[in-house]
């Protein structure tokens, strides 16, 4: 169960943050998000050029902020192909996720271990999987409840320290950059699922030291969980403000 726990978080991480892409493109230029996104852009389309040469696609015209409506970095003539049917979508979805909570987990080590350190006081560090209505419902009050827990331990840190700022400024790139690429979300659907199966043959491999590996994985997916969900309750409430202006000024 805590495999399938692990599989349902990462959905809402990924979705969470394909809303908050999305939201964030309706707003403004989707090449403005993606610029303002560089690093995790760039992260996530090293991953995609890398799947790419994997699975025997090819890689031509790379760009990290296409010029056109999608704003999407460019490795190639436009449809994804691949000489690997389906398997090599799923690949090609799956290392720009690997990439960007990678680069999460070192940025979180080196520069955000005090923010991380107050998180792991949340009231669960490990989120269960709601297989029940009231369990539905629990989650969700536990999720708001995690969410406040950021805000705070984000307003209580050093602000004045560029480490801080760039700690968060990073986790939101990688965060929102974790968003399947345009095209590839049934691809991104079949990783995250692959994911889950191959945590747990590796957890039922290695018995002996599944739990240190699983208790070390939760505080981190715990995070991403709160960054992800804030920024999605952020971006809602700013695009709905912003609609709440558009119209005013119109019946003007």
């Amino acid at each position: 169960m805590e495999y399938a726990s692990l599989t349902f978080w990462m959905l809402v991480i990924v979705f969470a943050a394909l809303g908050v892409h999305r939201l964030w493109s309706s707003l403004v230029q989707p090449r403005v998000v993606n610029s303002l996104l560089l690093p995790g852009t760039l992260v996530a389309t090293v991953g995609h050029v890398i799947g790419m040469l994997i699975t025997g696609g090819t890689v031509n015209n790379t760009t990290l902020v296409k010029d056109d409506a999608t704003g999407e970095p460019q490795t190639g003539s436009g449809e994804i192909k691949t000489r690997v049917p389906f398997v090599g979508t799923v690949i090609i979805a799956l290392l720009p996720m690997i990439g960007c909570a990678v680069a999460i987990y070192w940025i979180a080590r080196y520069l955000g271990s005090p923010i991380l350190a107050a998180m792991e006081q949340a009231p669960f560090d490990r989120m269960l999987l709601p297989t029940s209505l009231p369990m539905f419902f629990a989650t969700i009050r536990e999720l708001l409840t995690l969410v406040e827990r950021l805000v705070n331990v984000i307003l209580q840190s050093d602000l004045r320290n560029w480490q801080t700022l760039l700690f968060l400024y990073l986790v939101v790139c990688m965060t929102v950059r974790m968003a399947p690429l345009s095209g590839n979300v049934r691809g991104a659907l079949g990783a995250i699922l692959l994911t889950g199966v191959l945590t747990f043959l590796i957890g039922q491999a290695t018995s002996t030291a599944e739990g240190s590996t699983m208790s070390a994985a939760w505080p981190l997916v715990t995070f991403c969980v709160a960054v992800s969900l804030l920024l999605l309750m952020l971006s809602l409430l700013a695009t709905g403000a912003v609609h709440l202006i558009r119209t005013l000024l119109n019946a003007k």
